[in-house]
């Protein structure tokens, strides 16, 4: 399904992107990516929406930034839809509710929990918010070719970013308790919204994410994230160049 006149917000039409595109919710995001492809251009920005295209390897990808929270990022994919994206993988950070994880390493997630409401407005809760088996299969290959550490498994989207942190009011462990006893490994954003919808428009969609220590930890962000959000795109983009090779992009 394609569409020849720009798309409203994104800005970009058929041909603009290539069939995997990456989102990452920060626009700052996108140069830092463009950077990391043997070449690369800005095709477009309006709003929170910046895109890229390039090459990495002689493969074709772009990079969409989506903004905070689901409402924007279900707009990116359904207008990257309607262009031709076939591949939409959101590449950003996360909470981590785990104990067990480090910074550096890397979640592959292969589900979300709808904890948002965006998604509800395509369609009832009781369908499933999960990743394209195939993008979680390239993920782990990148990741495991570059020697980066991951953990795979189920996240949670939700809408109210301070709810579930530090710097909510109340007791925000209480909260996210059930969340960690069920191994729920992280806290993010945009995910569920992008997994309906590219489940729904029939393209596939997949997130990886880089972790830091335990949210409650005094020291959750007391480490370089640039330097593990360089690596968490490299290994993305490696990602991508694995969905070429096997006849997905």
């Amino acid at each position: 399904m394609t569409k020849e006149y720009p798309q409203h917000h994104i800005d970009c039409r058929t041909g603009d992107v290539a069939p995997t595109v990456f989102l990452p919710g920060d626009p700052g995001r996108v140069p830092v990516w463009a950077e990391l492809m043997d070449e690369a251009w800005k095709v477009a920005e309006k709003r929170e929406y910046v895109t890229y295209t390039g090459r990495k390897n002689g493969v074709l990808m772009s990079c969409t930034s989506t903004g905070i929270g689901c409402p924007s990022a279900s707009i990116a994919a359904e207008e990257l839809y309607r262009i031709g994206a076939k591949n939409l993988i959101r590449i950003g950070t996360c909470g981590s509710i785990q104990e067990y994880t480090k910074p550096g390493e890397m979640i592959v997630a292969t589900g979300a929990v709808r904890g948002e409401h965006t998604s509800e407005e395509y369609i009832s809760m009781e369908y499933p918010a999960v990743a394209d088996y195939r993008i979680v299969r390239a993920l782990i290959d990148a990741a495991e070719g570059l020697e980066v550490p991951y953990h795979r498994g189920i996240i949670r989207s939700h809408d109210a970013f301070y709810m579930e942190s530090p710097e909510a009011f109340g007791d925000y462990r209480a909260r996210i308790q059930k969340w960690t006893d069920a191994n729920v490994l992280a806290l993010e954003n945009e995910s569920s919204a992008i997994f309906v919808i590219a489940s729904m428009s029939k393209i596939r969609a997949g997130t990886i994410l880089a972790a830091g220590n335990a949210i409650w930890k005094p020291d959750a962000d007391a480490f370089d994230w640039e330097r593990h959000v360089k690596m968490m795109l490299r290994v993305a983009i490696r990602a991508g160049v694995l969905l070429d090779e096997r006849g997905l992009a």
